[in-house]
């Protein structure tokens, strides 16, 4: 995603260095299980634990060779470890490492989002009950209908939004899961015992059945998710769009001090925020479209999701979250106008 729209905490979840620290949290959990487990030296796990580093810079140089992003992570790793790295990744396929490590970037990312979700429904939870006698025109098909109120339009979305934390909740649950299941994910080389220790150890579950890779439905269903949300808050956006227009002039966004309107038109007071979320929401969409065309791999695994993801994933859940905030300051800072 763009800085434009990147808010610096989940911003810097979906950085370049924050992935490969959270693969090498897999593959030290795994070092540290197989360990446990007499199938490597403990001397060989302090080893690793205490020499395991790298820099972006260095993958992406050694990846100019393999073409591999995890053959070049786990490389760069053993320039520093030494001898101790032949047990890095023993047992293990490049899936194992980056699916588990994705669920713990999408679980942290749901932490993210489900507090900006909070932090919008107080708002709207506050609007609804100030407007709560304030009153508005209902329209049905555009054309005015019967007496409504400003609070119960807050009161509406509040309890939209209940749901998309609920929805989000259940996203959550869904991601968090974990597999160090091998090549073909047939434990050919690894104790299913290790699977379940590495994903306890992570605070993950493990998936009951994989392939090599995890079943995309999971994705599917945060990225869905996430476009639910984008498509509520368009159409909150949208409602505050029509009450701006010239001739309504319900409500419109807050117009700070310098703030500019139009190159041209100084007279102009646009929604440009609520305009920005209602073109962020088609994204969104886009985003779900492609986790669904995803779900269908080839036999045990493909990477035609590949590429996708590593565009989908971090842009999606930066961009809701730029969104919720967004939502969350304009519908705080609503200039609404009972007269």
């Amino acid at each position: 995603m763009i800085s434009r729209y990147t808010l610096p905490e989940m911003g810097a979840l979906w950085s370049e260095d924050a992935k490969f620290q959270k693969w090498l949290e897999v593959e030290i959990a795994v070092c540290e299980v197989h360990a446990e487990m007499c199938t490597i030296p403990r001397e060989a796990l302090e080893e690793i634990k205490a020499r395991a580093r790298f820099t972006v810079e260095r993958i992406n140089e050694i990846e100019k060779t393999t073409d591999h992003d995890v053959i070049a992570f786990t490389t760069a790793l053993a320039e520093n470890i030494g001898d101790a790295a032949r047990f890095v990744h023993y047992g293990l396929t490049s899936s194992d490492v980056v699916d588990t490590a994705n669920a713990l970037l999408l679980r942290d990312a749901c932490g993210i989002l489900l507090s900006k979700i909070d932090a919008l429904t107080e708002v709207l939870k506050r609007r609804a009950f100030e407007f709560k006698r304030t009153p508005q025109i209902g329209r049905t098909h555009g054309v005015h209908a019967e007496p409504t109120s400003f609070g119960l339009t807050f009161a509406l979305w509040y309890d939209e939004m209940r749901r998309n934390r609920v929805r989000l909740e259940r996203a959550r649950e869904a991601v968090a899961v974990g597999k160090i299941s091998g090549a073909v994910g047939a434990f050919a080389h690894l104790d299913p015992e290790v699977e379940e220790r590495v994903c306890a150890r992570l605070g993950l579950k493990p998936a009951p059945v994989s392939t090599q890779v995890i079943q995309r439905d999971v994705y599917a269903e945060y990225l869905t998710t996430l476009a639910i949300i984008a498509s509520s808050l368009e159409k909150f956006a949208l409602q505050v769009r029509h009450w701006q227009r010239t001739e309504v002039r319900e409500a419109e966004e807050k117009f700070k001090k310098g703030q500019k309107g139009s190159s041209a038109m100084p007279h102009k007071r646009n929604p440009i925020l609520s305009e920005r979320i209602c073109g962020m929401a088609r994204l969104l969409r886009g985003y779900a479209i492609a986790s669904l065309e995803s779900i269908a791999l080839w036999h045990e695994r493909d990477i035609s999701h590949s590429s996708a993801e590593r565009v989908i994933l971090p842009d999606a859940s930066i961009a809701v979250d730029y969104m919720l905030a967004k939502a969350a300051s304009l519908l705080d800072g609503l200039m609404v106008y009972p007269e």
